[in-house]
């Protein structure tokens, strides 16, 4: 008799043993897929391997065969081991996360139509010495460099990007500049199965995708590019919680390939593999002038300017009339949308939040409603407050539209928009408000850039923050070649001293050497241990249980530092806590946890684990 022993896309370890019918044994290979009944439910099972024998009593037939051809070469397995490994997630959840949701679904794949071309051999040199970093602007024509010495190989490429208008952009570019078939793949692609099976019929070709496209099915891969690397779009939201920068590092040390990565600003972990000399860095010079950057800090001017406490410094307005009278175009910069951030009663000071997050409701003036950015609750303003009956509610907190409001009313004078009803023509605009949503429009050039609110990014409640704060900042320097004028009270912060002289190794540096003290990433990692369901009481019981039964454990390859409530605590109905732990070796945490998370259970309660969150 044969058994084959298969995976499920569920947060459950295997592999489960299934009896293979007899007129089906010689139809049967590993990397297919299978219909299987588990849990009393028909499920897309994959194949993990074949046996003559099994130590299970009573097994299953297998309904059904999906594949007659292996769908995953042992190359993707051994690439989802890792993933598996790496951010403890079991190897069904790894190998979903790489196919397309139609694959997940069970649709059959045109195999038929053609056999996978064999990888030939080529002189490779050793993979610490194959990781490349470039820096600058302009950095597409030295990922065209590299794209045309690996297609010359024969060999293919994937290239993502953090956004999909810039990577279709980039797809003509290459589509103009080599003979190579090009390809552009994201989730949620209109024929974006067809495109996938297109894909894996190419001997070679070049792929040109977001996040997921790092699991692009290329056939002989031979280069990796990642544009704007720092950047936490890459982290995946869902489980499992991978990074596509580590899952590029993973699958290229599998398949032989180089790494690529390319951003105006390094990650810390990438600077800090560049410092250990396991990055060949290289530069390449701004075309443009580098901006004048003038820091004012509100606390620090004279008392009559600041007592009516004013939206704008009286040095940021004064450059505002100077360059609406030169005809200059202005960019005012504030990381938060809306009116008012928050709404509270003037006699009881309950603030107005939102029933499925539990956070503050932002006022939407365009739509005079309060709104949760973080599920889309809406809802009419309120005449009088829900709490004590009082007739007065009062808005405050700055975000886009407020800034539009002020300058309305300092400069009636000016042409303003808000970024959401920006049409693209500068000539038609005095003054932009933006979010950071305007870093992506490289085209746009501005003789003055206003930063307002930057300490709010500063001073998060997050390791990270200085990092990404660094990031926005050097941004919006390549919006302009003039000047930019920064209101903050954290002057003498390395991320404003690192700016103001053009200097993002100083920042990095400044950075490390905090983070080394710290014993932050990237010299440990962090995990984190999440905690939700629809009963806080639950919820506290089963996060505190939890925390006080893996504290017991001694290991010395993880300490656990804390159990609090999530930000935010209260997320589209559900309550969340989280254990953060820190570890040596991500892949030992996550063994650790695998062990002895796997006999928890808690009714209505759902465990997750991220590991290095961003």
């Amino acid at each position: 008799m044969l058994y084959a022993k298969v995976v499920l896309g569920l947060p459950i370890e295997g592999p489960f043993d299934y009896h293979v019918p007899k007129e089906w044994e010689d139809k049967i290979l590993p990397g297919a897929r299978v219909w299987v009944n588990f849990r009393n439910k028909k499920e897309v099972a994959y194949v993990t391997g074949l046996s003559s024998r099994t130590a299970i009593k009573k097994v299953k037939d297998i309904l059904e065969i999906i594949d007659p051809q292996p769908l995953i070469d042992k190359k993707m397995f051994l690439l989802a081991d890792k993933i598996a490994q790496y951010y403890c997630c079991s190897l069904g959840e790894a190998l979903e996360s790489m196919l397309p949701e139609e694959l997940r679904k069970g649709r059959k794949w045109g195999q038929s139509e053609f056999s996978l071309p064999k990888a030939g051999k080529f002189a490779l040199t050793p993979f610490s010495q194959r990781l490349h970093f470039i820096q600058g602007a302009e950095r597409i024509s030295a990922y065209l460099r590299e794209i045309k010495a690996t297609l010359l190989q024969k060999r293919s490429v994937i290239l993502l990007f953090s956004d999909i208008a810039l990577a279709k952009k980039t797809a003509e570019i290459i589509e103009r500049d080599s003979e190579a078939k090009v390809f552009v793949l994201f989730s949620k692609q209109v024929k974006g199965f067809s495109v996938w099976q297109n894909i894996k019929k190419e001997e070679y070709c070049v792929v040109v995708g977001v996040r997921s496209n790092v699991f692009a099915p290329v056939n002989s891969l031979g280069l990796i590019i990642i544009d704007q690397e720092n950047d936490q779009v890459y982290k995946q939201e869902q489980v499992p919680h991978y990074h596509a920068r580590e899952v590029a590092l993973m699958r290229a040390e599998i398949e032989e390939a180089k790494v690529v990565l390319g951003a105006n600003l390094l990650s810390l972990e990438s600077f800090y593999l560049a410092q250990n000399n396991k990055i060949e860095y290289e530069i390449i010079p701004a075309e443009r002038k580098y901006p004048e950057i003038r820091l004012i800090d509100p606390s620090r001017v004279a008392y009559a300017d600041r007592k009516n406490k004013p939206i704008f410094s009286k040095y940021l307005a004064d450059a505002i009339y100077a360059n609406l009278l030169e005809k200059g175009r202005i960019l005012l910069f504030i990381n938060r949308k809306g009116f008012a951030t928050s709404a509270a009663c003037h006699n009881c000071g309950a603030a107005l939040k939102c029933p499925r997050c539990n956070i503050n409701l932002v006022f939407h003036f365009d739509e005079n409603k309060l709104k949760c950015h973080h599920c889309n609750f809406k809802m009419l303003l309120p005449e009088i407050c829900p709490v004590c009956n009082a007739g007065y509610i009062k808005y405050s907190g700055l975000g886009t539209e407020k800034i539009e409001s002020e300058l309305a009313r300092v400069f009636p004078q000016a042409r303003i928009k808000l970024m959401d009803d920006f049409k693209g023509d500068l000539n038609l605009i005095d003054i932009l408000v933006s979010t950071s949503a305007v870093i992506k429009h490289k085209e746009l050039n501005f003789d003055l850039i206003g930063v307002l609110g930057i300490d709010n990014s500063l001073n998060r409640v997050d390791f990270r923050s200085a990092e990404k704060t660094f990031g926005l900042l050097l941004g919006l320097s390549a919006l302009t070649t003039k000047k930019i004028i920064i209101e903050s009270s954290n002057s003498n912060h390395h991320c404003f001293r690192a700016l103001i002289n053009n200097d993002p190794s100083f920042f990095l540096k400044e950075e490390l050497k905090e983070r080394k003290q710290l014993k932050f990433p990237p010299f440990k990692h962090m995990v984190l241990v999440k905690i939700r369901g629809r009963n806080l009481d639950k919820v506290k019981k089963a996060s505190y249980d939890l925390f006080e039964k893996l504290n017991k454990i001694k290991t010395s390859s993880l300490k656990l530092i804390s159990l609090n409530p999530a930000q935010p605590p209260k997320l589209r109905g559900n309550f969340y806590y989280q254990i953060l732990i820190r570890a040596s070796n991500p892949k030992a945490a996550s063994g650790f946890l695998k062990l002895h998370l796997k006999s928890e259970r808690y009714s209505g309660i759902i465990i997750t684990v991220d590991v290095d969150p961003v």
